[in-house]
């Protein structure tokens, strides 16, 4: 029966070779391109290619959807086509989720910091 204590412990057989770390080693191979994450320039080419693109499906969207319609809006009122009206609702609600998100971001970092002096 083995003993637990490390006092104890046995040694390796001797018909097994030690484990030698005077072995020389290859050198270090320059990490391949599937080893690295995507570069700041090919960020940026992928998004002026997806930013092309909805561009352009926003100018077949608009040029499909000529047809005149009344716009009425705090007061104003205009004639628009249905593209553009529709293209200028769109970024006007981004622009109000964009305003809400950038408040919740303010928000946050004015409690973290808060909380971080109060901490300290």
């Amino acid at each position: 029966m083995e003993s637990s204590h490390p006092e104890t412990a046995r040694d390796p057989l001797p018909d097994q070779p030690a484990a030698t770390t005077s072995e020389p080693t290859a050198p270090a191979a320059q990490p391949t391109r599937a080893g690295r994450g995507p570069t700041r320039t090919s960020g940026a080419w992928t998004g002026a290619i997806a930013g092309t693109i909805v561009a352009l499906l926003l100018l077949i969207f608009i040029l499909e959807n000529t047809q005149q319609v009344k716009v009425s809006f705090l007061g104003a009122h205009g004639h628009l086509s249905l593209g553009v009206a529709l293209l200028l609702s769109a970024v006007g609600g981004a622009l109000i989720v964009g305003l809400i998100g950038a408040a919740r971001m303010a928000q946050l970092r004015l409690r973290a910091r808060r909380a971080e002096r109060a901490g300290s």
